[in-house]
């Protein structure tokens, strides 16, 4: 359900309930619009826990780059906060394009995740992410439970590859030194993440 609201004092009382109850996280702005997002659920956290706890120690610990679970995403500097996104983690190398500004990234991170939930508009994010700049962006579907690889081609964001269980495909990432497959699992699907230059080896 989308709902447009535009009470301009009914706006304010909400943005200052969500900041005090810390809901706004995730909160996005798209060209103006401001999009309020749900708080994940426990399975999302945990997925993009993992994948943080991952990159930070082949990564952000080494200083190899910068780590983030949830950081705010702009493709302008001046009035940032008109169109901002927050992918569920991003990795921003050494070298790279996008810069540091304290309350933003100006750029799109080298790689990002996508953990997509019920309903929500991540596969509208697609175009913003493109004239970022990310250089490659992994969507993890739940329902059913896929992965893509998104990699950049001049400003737009093309599928490189797809993993299911079914599948059995290893995915190959061009901008880290990382694969990830979707394999079966007890409860749910796991996701083999393996660092091709130790050959280190987690499930998602």
């Amino acid at each position: 359900m989308t709902i447009l609201i535009t009470d301009r004092d009914l706006e304010q009382r909400l943005h200052a309930e969500r900041r005090a109850l810390g809901a706004d996280r995730y909160d996005e702005v798209w060209e103006g619009t401001y999009v309020m997002a749900p708080m994940p659920n426990d399975e999302r956290r945990q997925l993009v826990n993992r994948f943080a706890a991952i990159f930070q120690d082949v990564i952000d610990w080494p200083e190899l780059g910068h780590v983030r679970p949830g950081v705010n995403v702009s493709d302008r500097i001046d009035d940032w906060q008109d169109n901002y996104r927050v992918p569920d983690v991003a990795v921003f190398l050494n070298g790279g394009h996008a810069v540091n500004h304290g309350a933003f990234w100006f750029g799109g991170p080298d790689f990002a995740i996508e953990v997509i939930s019920p309903d929500d508009r991540t596969l509208e994010k697609l175009p913003f992410y493109g004239t970022a700049r990310a250089r490659e962006l992994l969507l993890v579907h739940r329902q059913p439970w896929r992965l893509e690889l998104f990699g950049l081609q001049g400003d737009r964001l093309v599928v490189g590859g797809q993993s299911t269980t079914e599948n059995g495909a290893t995915i190959v990432s061009d901008v880290l030194p990382f694969t990830f497959r979707l394999a079966p699992g007890r409860d749910r699907p796991k996701i083999e993440v393996i660092h091709t230059d130790s050959n280190s080896r987690w499930l998602v």
